[in-house]
């Protein structure tokens, strides 16, 4: 399953990097709460965790910190729920902030002058917006 998502022609088809002349999205431009505020955004980034069944050797690694059995996924959509990247395949007990370092190394690049949205297990930089959770 991982492969056929992952490949040509599912992935090519409906995953969609965003480019620097892309438009303000409307759910940005039409709400006077988030323009001009949210300009610059693009989207939400986020690491989600699908269930697995590793074999015995990779059971430890696929553990994540909440203790069952996961693969660690980083996924980016725009406002339209559409999704504009995925990186899948990492183990659970990877951090989203290493998953997002890896992406930034091998193939996931964000325009000059946008960026995501993100929680507090992504590094601070100029390509993603921390959102503040106070309790």
């Amino acid at each position: 399953m991982l492969n056929t998502f992952s490949s040509p022609p599912i992935y090519s088809k409906y995953v969609k990097l965003p480019r620097a002349d892309d438009p303000i999205p409307p759910t940005i431009h039409n709400n006077p709460k988030f323009y001009p505020f949210f300009e610059g955004a693009i989207g939400a980034i986020n690491g989600t965790h699908i269930a697995c069944t590793p074999s015995a050797d990779e059971r430890d690694a696929c553990r994540n910190r909440k203790g069952f059995t996961s693969q660690n996924c980083l996924v980016c959509c725009d406002f339209e729920m559409n999704f504009t990247y995925v990186l899948s395949g990492w183990e659970g007990s990877m951090s989203n902030a290493t998953l997002y370092h890896d992406a930034q190394m091998s193939d996931f690049a964000i325009p000059a002058g946008k960026y995501y949205l993100a929680d507090a297990g992504f590094p601070s930089c100029l390509q993603l917006l921390l959102l503040y959770c106070g309790q």
